[in-house]
């Protein structure tokens, strides 16, 4: 049994990153996993809640050093709604997290966006997309205003013009960013020691972000994961795709590629669904492959 993850930080060198929570969902575990089966998840129940619901977290990343603020993906902003048969949204703690650190919206220097689905980008403007929200709301400007707004550009032009209810609402996220988004690439240093990581799949610019300390006194590194997992499961499960990924194929492809390559060496993952515990570490296989909680070395 398990519960959406609460703040939680690693530091790599000088580096902080911080698990900042917005909100969590709750979902039916065999229906945003179309290859999973309730014999399945039985192997897996720490996994779920004491409904038998699949929790996710909700929320952001800040890393701070060298002077940078950055907040990777902005949660779902101040929401509370669900999908009839599939799940429930509850979010709008953002900011209160942030504040939490000593932090105001405007000593936020970067937005970095690994997708742009509507649990991502919550709080791009001070309107909240959701499906039950009033119509005639009409954003005022971007809630950080400061910062660069960071995102690949497949993944921007994937939504361009689109209104689908899992992606960026066109007048609460699109509108607002069309003059302020700035394409990054994969391997572009963000940041000193934050560098993006091309990660397709679920959306077509999916972007994860490796963290890693520019001294070298800290050889670990640690890889912000967007959604390539939704769970921990996915690490033993590496076949069961989400119900939501573009591509299920390719998002495959990309969690086996990121896995086999975590077998060996230092780093430690941060899944901002992850209940429980965003953090860890993958452990190489006897049986199968195994997540570890925690990241210590």
């Amino acid at each position: 049994m398990v519960n959406p993850a609460s703040r939680a930080q690693v530091t790599i060198g000088a580096t902080t990153v911080t698990y900042l929570p917005d909100g969590h969902g709750l979902l039916d575990p065999t229906a945003v996993f179309p290859a999973s089966s309730p014999d399945g998840w039985a192997t897996h129940a720490e996994f779920l809640d004491a409904d038998g619901r699949f929790p996710v977290s909700i929320g952001s990343f800040l890393i701070r050093g060298g002077g940078r603020v950055i907040l990777v993906d902005l949660g779902l902003g101040a929401v509370d709604f669900a999908v009839p048969d599939l799940a429930s949204f509850r979010g709008g703690n953002l900011l209160t997290s942030l504040a939490a650190e000593g932090l105001t919206p405007g000593d936020v220097d970067t937005v970095f966006f690994t997708h742009l689905h509507h649990d991502h980008v919550g709080w791009t403007s001070d309107v909240a997309p959701a499906p039950n929200a009033p119509e005639g709301r009409t954003p005022t400007g971007l809630t950080f205003a400061s910062a660069r707004h960071l995102v690949a550009e497949a993944e921007w032009r994937h939504w361009s013009g689109t209104a689908e209810i899992i992606g960026p609402d066109p007048a609460a996220v699109q509108s607002p960013l069309a003059e302020r988004v700035e394409f990054v690439a994969d391997a572009e240093e963000i940041a000193p020691g934050v560098k993006v990581l091309s990660t397709p799949g679920h959306t077509p610019g999916h972007s994860s972000l490796v963290v890693t300390d520019p001294t070298g006194a800290d050889d670990r590194r640690l890889i912000i994961l967007g959604d390539v997992m939704h769970c921990q499961v996915q690490v033993a499960e590496s076949h069961w795709s989400f119900l939501f990924d573009d591509d299920p194929d390719q998002g495959v492809r990309t969690r086996e590629q990121l896995l086999a390559e975590l077998e060996t060496g230092d780093t430690v993952l941060a899944g901002g669904h992850f209940a429980g515990q965003v953090f860890g570490r993958v452990l190489p296989p006897i049986a199968r492959r195994s997540w570890a909680s925690g990241w210590g070395r």
